[in-house]
């Protein structure tokens, strides 16, 4: 099997318990060339410890491995590997582990990435309340969809930890009435009342629909939870799974093989793997109402980690900020890279050079799409969020732009030979003026002008080992914008005038040709 386990987010148990985000870990996996710009699907499993997540994943794995073929959990032997996990009491994950190698499955014509997360289980002896919090939030807020994996049965204390981790979603809804996040899994083991609820997806639909129906006589508490939960979510469904056997359960010698397992779990594992992982079932991860590529991820995971990393748990309104941010800068960047994308094809690397005006036009039609590719993703916070961000899409815009501009300047040769040129023209000048002073026995002039004759030679002497050493660069500098102000101001000028006069005099020599050639036409006529 291709691809192991790598920690995206470790936790320093050390003193204060301290998350931190590998980036490089994490850009290893979502920005691979060959999936980083595709739509992605992220799993993840959560809930306590000990209760067989790490397992689970390893199932999935070999069902994406054998491409969900009909013969994908048939023994042959090959034990389940991937994710670390082992029996026992003790905890075994720590922090978030995400498996390296990225499986596509083609969904609507389109191919989509899945990634698979693997989380640090809640409420063992070492983790404190807001450590599952961090954990769980995390994998809430980057999942399209969040497997709930839970022992025996939905009890109440189930539904109060997901409510509390999730209690800040409710104030992300828009006027919309959106749902701030996608799927949520739950997902029985060890299902006990199979005589009550069937094992599968019906069963489990309607364990889930008894427990989170809300009932005329409850207490204003429990209404409220079940009701938030409803709305933090865009879809939730429920699969209860037969105990997988007690060679399982009991022996220290079981690492994975098929055959110590209980039938009757492998058959409904074979039922419940198509019902997340199959083209029709699996969900692609939304912001704003678009879908989001493997690569920006990332920036959900930053902004994240910013806010969960400090002492105290956050609030959910700094949640809520975090969540605002995350979404604004995708579509940020996502209008951004158009940008540059455009701009690159237009003026970038070694594309010739290109009109000064013609640029300026192009970039005005280009940010206008950035805008309009900014504009049409849905984002949280409303307008006056929105607009700081399309604010600063627009400075960072403009500061590419002016990187462009000096590149595309940097490719016209003729605007580079404006230094060398100014000064053989103002050294032409003073050349005639010194003959003509000379002339007409005006020594003093024709001195000052042989003496800044030699000044000028110098000025370019000096130029030119500026420009070709790399020494003295500022003296450099300083002589190119001196000369450009004067090409600016006083050869340009003239030399439009030249132009214009020019255009003027074949304008006329070409109108007076047509006359002439009118006028003879029909003395032409009347010799015949």
């Amino acid at each position: 099997m291709d691809g192991e386990p790598i920690q995206i987010v470790k936790i320093s148990e050390e003193g204060e318990h301290n998350f931190f985000l590998d980036e490089e870990a994490l850009n290893s996996v979502l920005c691979q060339d060959a999936i980083k710009d595709k739509p992605v699907c992220i799993v993840s499993v959560a809930g306590a410890f000990r209760k067989g997540k790490s397992f689970l994943l390893n199932i999935m794995l070999r069902y994406l491995e054998a491409g969900g073929s009909e013969g994908w959990l048939e023994d042959d032997g090959v034990p389940l590997k991937g994710f670390h996990w082992r029996g026992g009491s003790q905890r075994d994950t720590t922090g978030i582990l995400m498996w390296s190698k990225v499986y596509t499955i083609k969904k609507d014509g389109q191919e989509v990435a899945v990634v698979l997360v693997d989380t640090q289980g809640s409420f063992d002896k070492n983790s404190t309340v807001r450590d599952c919090a961090t954990v769980f939030a995390l994998s809430l807020m980057t999942s399209s969809v969040l497997v709930y994996n839970l022992f025996n049965n939905i009890q109440e204390d189930d539904l109060q930890h997901l409510h509390y981790f999730t209690e800040y979603g409710r104030l992300a809804l828009d006027s919309d009435s959106d749902a701030p996040f996608q799927k949520l899994f739950f997902l029985v083991r060890d299902w006990q009342y199979p005589y009550e609820r069937d094992y599968g997806s019906e069963g489990g639909n309607a364990l889930l629909e008894y427990n989170l129906e809300v009932e005329e006589n409850q207490h204003h508490e429990l209404k409220n939870l079940r009701k938030n939960i409803a709305n933090c979510f865009s879809e939730m469904s429920c699969f209860l799974l037969p105990h997988p056997g007690r060679d399982v359960a009991t022996k220290p010698s079981f690492t994975g093989q098929l055959a110590s397992i209980d039938p009757e779990f492998l058959e409904f594992v074979r039922l419940l793997m198509p019902t997340l992982l199959s083209p029709d079932s699996i969900k692609v991860k939304k912001s704003g109402g678009k879908n989001v590529k493997c690569k920006e991820i990332v920036q959900f995971f930053k902004s994240y980690m910013d806010v969960l990393k400090g002492n105290d748990m956050p609030e959910p309104k700094s949640m809520l900020e975090v969540t605002i941010e995350a979404n604004n800068l995708v579509s940020l960047a996502s209008a951004k890279e158009l940008y540059i994308a455009s701009m690159e094809s237009l003026c970038g690397g070694d594309k010739p050079y290109l009109n000064e005006q013609v640029l300026e036009i192009e970039h005005l039609r280009i940010i206008d799409s950035a805008m309009e590719e900014f504009d049409s993703r849905r984002k949280m916070g409303g307008e006056e969020f929105a607009q700081k961000y399309r604010e600063q899409l627009r400075n960072q815009i403009e500061e590419s732009y002016e990187h462009y501009k000096a590149h595309n300047l940097s490719k016209n040769i003729f605007k580079a030979a404006n230094t060398p040129i100014t000064i053989f023209i103002m050294w032409g000048f003073l050349y005639v003026l010194s003959q003509l002073a000379a002339l007409f026995m005006l020594y003093p002039v024709a001195n000052l002008a042989n003496l800044l004759m030699w000044g000028l030679f110098l000025v370019g002497v000096t130029w030119g080992y500026a420009r070709y050493s790399g020494d003295f660069a500022d003296v450099g500098v300083t002589i190119e914008e001196m000369t450009q102000k004067i090409w600016d101001n006083v050869v340009q000028p003239i030399l439009n005038q030249v132009v214009e006069r020019g255009g003027e005099i074949a304008v006329r020599q070409a109108v007076s040709r047509l006359n002439s050639k009118n006028e003879q036409a029909p003395m032409s006529k009347k010799r015949f």
